[in-house]
């Protein structure tokens, strides 16, 4: 199975999404619990927010998140895959 059969799956896409999604919320949990020492949000995102920085937080959380679930998705397609 070729990358264009692979990334036109729609179960691929569901994927990259959950995997992206989840990526968000633990990195930035974990992120927070090292710099703060506990669950502060509010702190948290005012920090990466404030100054006008929110478009740019926001685009690489995005990039991130993608980049990472496309990634992990697309290894784990092709590994199933190369088993057949």
């Amino acid at each position: 199975m070729g990358f264009k059969s692979i990334i036109s799956q729609k179960r691929f896409w569901k994927s990259v999404l959950w995997l992206g999604l989840t990526f968000l919320v633990l990195y930035n949990v974990i992120s927070m619990l090292f710099e703060y020492g506990g669950f502060a949000f509010a702190e948290f995102f005012e920090e990466r927010t404030s100054d006008g920085k929110l478009f740019r937080f926001i685009f690489a959380q995005i990039l991130a998140a993608f980049l990472y679930g496309f990634i992990l998705a697309f290894g784990q397609f092709r590994s199933k895959e190369k088993k057949k």
